[in-house]
C-alpha cells in the first residue's frame, strides 16, 4: 500500500490493468447440460419408428442444453430368459453404460395389440438401478391412438422402478401418413410444439433429480 500525497488516504498499489474484467466462475452443477439417453423401442422388421426416431433426435440434438446418445432394442440382442449368458452379458457391456450415465431419458414406443413391444419390455426388465429417481419422457407413434395406450401401460412399469414419467408426451396419430416422404412431418407445428414442451419439462426434472441425488442418494 501507499498513501496519497496530498491527503494521506492509502491506496493500492494495483493498476487498472491488473484487475480482471471478469471473474471466472464454474457453471453449477444444476445447469450443466443433462445426458439424455433416447430408447428407440421397436425391432420390427419394416419398422417406422426410425422416422420418427431421427426426427425426434434432431430436436434433442438442437439444444444446447441437452447431450444425446441412443439406445436402439433392435441392437440389443437380450434373451427373454433374463439369463446372464456370454452373448447377454457381452451387450449389456455396451448398454448398461449408456443407461447409467443418463440423466434422463426419452422412450420413444409404437402401440402393439393396445401396448409396448416385447423387445422394449425387455430392456427395461434387464436393468434397475439404472432407471431409479431419473425422469422419462414418453414419445409415441401408431393409428388413431397414436401409441398412448402404450404410453399409458409404460407410466406404470416406470413407475414400479422409482422413475418419474414426465407429465407431456409428443404423438404422432397415424404415423405413416403424418411425415413426408423426406422424413419431416407435414404439419410441423404441432409435434415441433409439443417437443419442446416435452423436453423443457424433461430439462427441468433432469436437473433437479441430478441436483438431489448428489446431495442425497436415493434410497427408495
Amino acid at each position: 500500500m501507499r498513501t496519497n500525497g496530498t491527503d494521506g488516504i492509502p491506496v493500492s498499489e494495483t493498476s487498472v490493468s491488473e484487475i480482471p474484467s471478469e471473474i471466472p466462475s464454474e457453471i453449477p452443477v444444476s445447469e450443466t447440460p443433462v445426458r439424455v439417453a433416447l430408447v428407440v423401442g421397436s425391432n420390427r422388421e419394416g419398422r417406422f419408428g426410425t422416422v420418427v426416431a431421427d426426427w425426434l433426435l434432431e430436436r434433442i440434438r438442437s439444444r444446447d442444453d441437452i447431450e444425446a446418445d441412443v439406445v436402439d432394442v433392435a441392437d440389443v440382442p437380450l434373451p427373454t430368459t433374463l439369463s446372464p449368458t456370454p452373448e447377454a452379458t457381452e451387450t449389456l457391456t455396451r448398454v448398461t453404460p449408456l443407461l447409467s450415465a443418463a440423466d434422463a431419458f426419452v422412450v420413444l414406443t409404437p402401440e402393439y395389440n393396445h401396448s409396448y413391444p416385447a423387445a422394449l419390455k425387455n430392456l427395461i426388465d434387464w436393468h434397475y438401478q439404472e432407471w431409479r429417481a431419473k425422469p422419462v419422457a414418453l414419445a409415441s407413434y401408431g393409428g388413431l391412438a397414436g401409441g398412448l395406450r402404450a404410453v399409458e401401460h409404460l407410466r406404470q412399469v416406470f413407475a414400479e422402478l422409482h422413475a418419474v414419467t414426465i407429465r407431456d408426451t409428443v404423438s404422432f396419430h397415424n404415423a405413416h401418413g403424418a411425415f413426408d416422404d423426406e422424413g419431416r412431418p407435414k404439419d410441423p407445428s404441432g409435434p415441433e410444439a409439443a417437443a419442446k414442451v416435452m423436453l423443457d419439462q424433461l430439462v427441468w426434472w433432469a436437473r433437479a433429480l441430478r441436483e438431489a441425488r448428489e446431495k442425497r442418494p436415493y434410497s427408495g
